[in-house]
């Protein structure tokens, strides 16, 4: 049992995001981003008929290898997870491992190929095999594994998640305010189209939003005032969150730089600089 450890050690860090100086930990990786993002063409190149039945075989190939790598992966995974404290005993710790968010896009990854391979009623001949196929698409999930690109966002989304309720809060209120006014003034001149306020929230999405399909819209004079002023306040609103992110973005990848450099960053929460940072006075003119 010794002699497993430091094996098992290895593949779990190569698994993972591989170390800077592992060669062969960065081509495994590489090699597995490839055959995600391959995957995700394959998937949404099936769904065109006329490819899919041309191509049928290379399409099932190129699948049964995906799933020949993904099942590996996901055996060895399972097989090393027991070097983890909190999955060290070899039964338990592994059905632990099992129902973790990774392991499950994990299983997900490649439990469409053996649905179809036993059970006849999951093959792509039936529209309920083509219907669990799309689970493929669940591949694409893997990035986590071997990018930190979701990660950031996640870290982002912690960082700045009271500020994101507070602006969607804000358009959510308006939503409901703009719908209830649309619809006592349109109700009278368009009963059918603004039939009640739920109908007239969809008016208010798309002006909001400043999409404007133009399949509802008002044709009173109250009513287009109120829509040029819902669909100017729009483009403000739906400006805060994405001002939002990219602050949070900022912040995470500054925080990134200065680790590697070993330097820890704490933001203040009020100025959104870093408190480690020596600070900075104003020249004072006498």
């Amino acid at each position: 049992m010794t002699e497993s450890v430091p094996l098992k050690l290895k593949v779990a860090k190569i698994l993972d995001l591989a170390e800077p100086d592992d060669r062969v930990g960065k081509f495994i990786d590489l090699f597995i981003l490839g055959l995600i993002f391959l995957n995700t063409i394959a998937v949404a190149l099936e769904t065109v008929n006329p490819i899919f039945n041309h191509y049928y075989r290379e399409f099932r190939r190129f699948e049964q290898f995906s799933v020949f790598v993904f099942t590996i992966e996901y055996l060895l995974r399972l097989w090393s997870c027991t070097i983890i404290p909190k999955y060290r005993h070899p039964i338990l710790g592994r059905l632990k491992f099992m129902f973790t968010p990774l392991a499950i896009i994990d299983l997900l990854a490649i439990l469409p190929f053996f649905l179809s391979l036993y059970l006849p009623l999951f093959s792509p001949q039936f529209r309920l095999g083509r219907s669990v196929r799309l689970i493929r698409f669940f591949r694409v999930l893997k990035l986590n594994r071997y990018t930190d690109s979701l990660s950031i966002l996640a870290r982002v989304y912690r960082l700045k998640k009271e500020e994101l309720f507070v602006s969607f809060f804000v358009l959510v209120v308006l939503l409901f305010i703009s719908s209830t006014l649309i619809y006592f003034i349109e109700s009278p001149a368009q009963p059918e189209v603004f039939s009640s306020i739920p109908a007239a929230i969809w008016w208010g999405t798309i002006t909001l939003t400043t999409v404007g399909y133009g399949d509802v819209y008002p044709v009173t004079i109250l009513g287009r005032i109120i829509g040029g002023i819902l669909a100017i306040l729009g483009i403000g609103l739906f400006a805060l969150p994405a001002g939002i992110l990219a602050s949070g973005f900022s912040e995470e990848l500054a925080a990134r730089k200065a680790k590697k450099r070993g330097i820890d960053v704490i933001i203040c929460p009020h100025c959104g600089e870093d408190i480690n940072s020596p600070p900075h006075y104003e020249e004072s003119s006498e």
